[in-house]
């Protein structure tokens, strides 16, 4: 599992002219599920997002959590984050999940999510959808949890 993670003040998903979900203060996260990820790649991506201290502390150094913070967690669905694009001058998609399983473990970590943290929102599996975000720093950085990742 991938997840490109950015502290933002706000952040919104619209999908259909309808926002989808959004957040002010937190993180804004794009999640690729890759072949054979499943309930320990989930939980460790949950674990790490919540724990993750890219926050400024009162010395301002990243010392704070999102757990720490309170702030907001909104997960989008983003497929192409695992695409391989090692050559050529097209992606290739294979390295991504089957739809199916990218749906079913994308849902699960929202449900992990959801279970540890009151404020999360997400975007919509599967849908054209239009991200707006305000990154704070700017702040990003790649996690991954995969059966492939050390």
């Amino acid at each position: 599992m991938i997840a490109l993670l950015q502290r933002v003040t706000e952040a919104a998903v619209t999908v259909e002219g309808e926002i989808a979900g959004a957040i002010d203060a937190g993180l804004m996260v794009l999640v690729a599920v890759e072949p054979g990820d499943g309930e320990p790649q989930a939980r460790r991506i949950c674990e790490r997002l919540l724990g993750y201290r890219v926050f400024p502390d009162a010395s301002d150094k990243m010392n704070l959590s999102l757990a720490d913070t309170g702030g907001g967690l909104l997960l989008v669905p983003q497929f192409t984050l695992a695409a391989d694009t090692a050559k050529g001058m097209r992606p290739s998609f294979t390295t991504a999940a089957p739809p199916a399983s990218g749906k079913q473990w994308f849902e699960r970590l929202v449900e992990l999510a959801r279970a540890a943290h009151p404020r999360v929102a997400t975007g919509q599996f599967g849908a054209h959808m239009q991200v707006r975000l305000v990154n704070d720093g700017p702040v990003t950085f790649l996690l991954r949890s995969s059966v492939n990742a050390a």
